[in-house]
This record gives structure tokens, C-alpha cells and sequence, in this order.
């Protein structure tokens, strides 16, 4: 298993790029000052030992040795023993609610936002329990099964916005029953669901599906983002906000935090109903509640020793860079003296 302690220094091959966009500004600036001289030919005879290859070899010996050294110094190590460990394990799947009006700013930056961050920092706390992840407006679909890779899951959390479901509305009891047909039952552990949304269902029967849930011996846990004072729905075009929806009346549209729904469902589902705020996400005391359920101990693989392999991308490194240094941009005269392919006139 590879792994890099230390990610954010990868950000500086970024400037491999620019480097490369440089170098070939450079090189078009130096032909068109070399044309303007003259003939080329001509030219050529003028600077004779002066090489026009060399400068590309040198740049991409040192763009190499530059990206070894911030991969190298992002410290690559690879796992060298693997162990088998006992841990508790729950499956748990995320409803998060990307209708338009999650866009709403009552939480900051915005509701959906607010929801995706806090739910990067439930994932970063989960240990050995199986996480999966339902987006749910008119219509709802299974973003990611239940896993326990969690890399994957912050990837797939990443990419969530109100644009991946076509049909606009709220349907929460929709994505309450298909969050139960993507639990695996047979597996015996504990099963819980936490479903983030403002809460404004117009589509079916939640508390039904809900209820449904909980006599599975699955949980449903609500946590309702949003005020009930309410805030408009921003417009976006192009990344940019361009005003607000309105009604038929041209009257501003205000989404509003439907508690009550979200307390039915919760109760419905035999699990615990909070309200989100900037400071709270009340993801901590959701998972106060999910840490009673039944988890079944299950066998799992993991590396524990780690060795690092910087050492070798710095030497490579250096040993590239020693190579540039001692090219010289000048043509070497004992090649030049070879004449391989001069053409003897007899």
C-alpha cells in the first residue's frame, strides 16, 4: 500500500506546467531573435558551436529532477507488514438532500456545503464501520454503496451538488426505502441511516418509510438544516448568482426548515432528531445515539509498518540534476570533428 505523508507538498507539481509554458515562450522569443539576425544557415556558421538541442535536453532533465523532489518530498512510503485485527462494525448510510433549495444561506456558505464539510469530518472519525451515500431531490439514487473505504467516500462527497438530480422536490421517503434495499441484512450488523435535509418533503409518505425502517431494525436519524425564519433560493448561471426563484407573483421564494416533518421521521424511526446551526452540525449527537447499536466484530487487514521511499526519488534526483549541470549548451567539438554523415566529394 502506498501512501504520502505529507499531500500538500504534491500541489507543487502544479508548476511542472508552468514551467513547460515558460520554457517554450523562451525558446519561440530566442528562434525568432536567431531569424531576425539572418539567414539561417548563415547564422549557424556565425555561433557554430552554439547547440539548439542541448537547452531541451537540459530543461527536461531538470523538470524530471524537479518532479522527483516534490514527490520526494512529499515522503511516498509503502506498507510493509500487514495484520489481521478484530474491530466493531456498523453499516451506516448518508440521505443528504440536494434539492435547490439546500442552496439556501441561512447556513454558511450554504446549507449543502455546510452539510458536505461536516460530513468529510464524520468520515475522517469512522473507524471500521461501513459508510455509504444516498442524494435524494424528486428522485433518489445511491451514490455510493456501503464500504469502508473512505477515501472513496470523501471523493464521492466531493462531488455532490444540485445538479445530479434531474427531477427537483424533496422526496425523503423515496431515499429511506432505497437506503434499505442497499443494506446488506445477512451480514448481522447494526444498521442506522442519518438523512440531512431542510426538510420541505412534497413527494410521499417519509414517516411510512421511515416507520418501515425501524421495524427492520434500521434507524432513522434527522438532522434538519436551515432556518425556520427561512432564506431565499440563489440562482446560479456559470458559477455566478444571478438573483433568486420566485413564484408565479414574482414574489421571492423563502425555503424554510420544516422541523416537525423532520421530528416525525425521526421518531418514526426510533432515532434522534437534531437541528443543525454554524457552530453545531449535530452530527456529534447523532453518532452518540448510533454508537448503541448492535455492531458485529468483524476480521480486517491492514498495513501497520510504513517505510519511507524518499530517498531514492532524492537521488535520482540530484544524480539528474549533477547530468544538467555538467551539460553544456555548446556543441562538443570532438563529435563535431566526426563528420558521421558528411558526404565526401570525390
Amino acid at each position: 500500500m502506498l501512501r504520502f505523508a505529507h499531500t500538500e507538498y504534491l500541489w507543487g507539481l502544479l508548476l511542472i506546467p508552468a514551467f513547460i509554458l515558460l520554457f517554450i515562450v523562451v525558446s519561440r522569443w530566442k528562434t525568432k531573435a536567431v531569424k531576425s539576425l539572418g539567414d539561417r544557415g548563415v547564422v549557424n556558421q556565425m555561433i557554430p558551436d552554439v547547440s539548439f538541442s542541448r537547452p531541451w535536453l537540459k530543461f527536461i532533465l531538470f523538470t524530471i529532477a524537479f518532479g522527483l523532489l516534490v514527490i520526494g518530498a512529499a515522503d511516498p512510503q509503502l506498507g510493509s507488514r500487514m495484520e489481521e485485527e478484530k474491530r466493531k462494525s456498523a453499516d451506516l448510510m448518508i440521505l443528504l438532500d440536494v434539492s435547490n433549495s439546500m442552496l439556501s444561506q441561512d447556513l454558511a456558505p450554504n446549507r449543502l456545503e455546510s452539510a458536505k464539510r461536516a460530513l468529510a469530518q464524520l468520515i475522517d472519525n469512522l473507524h471500521g464501520d461501513r459508510i455509504g451515500l444516498i442524494v435524494f431531490a424528486g428522485d433518489a439514487y445511491v451514490q455510493m454503496p456501503v464500504t469502508t473505504d473512505y477515501s472513496a467516500a470523501k471523493l464521492f462527497l466531493n462531488t455532490i451538488n444540485t445538479n445530479m438530480v434531474p427531477t427537483q422536490g424533496t422526496a425523503i421517503g423515496a431515499a429511506i426505502d432505497l437506503g434499505i434495499k442497499s443494506f446488506d441484512f445477512k451480514n448481522g450488523t447494526g444498521k442506522a441511516m442519518i438523512i440531512i435535509t431542510d426538510g420541505e418533503n412534497h413527494e410521499d409518505d417519509a414517516v411510512a418509510a421511515a416507520k418501515d425502517a425501524a421495524d427492520k431494525d434500521v434507524s432513522v436519524h434527522v438532522i434538519g438544516v436551515g432556518s425556520p425564519g427561512g432564506a431565499p433560493i440563489p440562482i446560479y448561471q456559470n458559477g455566478k448568482q444571478v438573483g433568486f426563484h420566485t413564484d408565479s407573483a414574482g414574489h421571492t421564494i423563502m425555503s424554510k426548515l420544516d422541523e416537525n416533518m423532520g421530528k416525525e421521521i425521526a421518531a418514526a424511526g426510533n432515532g434522534a432528531y437534531v437541528r443543525a446551526t454554524n457552530a453545531n452540525s449535530g452530527l456529534g449527537i447523532v453518532m452518540s445515539q448510533i454508537d448503541k447499536i448492535q455492531r458485529k466484530t468483524v476480521d480486517t487487514k491492514s498495513f501497520k509498518d510504513f517505510e519511507d521511499r524518499f530517498q531514492f526519488l532524492l537521488a535520482i534526483a540530484f544524480l539528474l540534476l549533477v547530468i544538467e549541470f555538467f551539460i553544456s549548451n555548446r556543441k562538443s567539438q570532438r563529435l563535431s570533428n566526426l563528420k558521421l554523415f558528411e558526404v565526401k566529394k570525390i
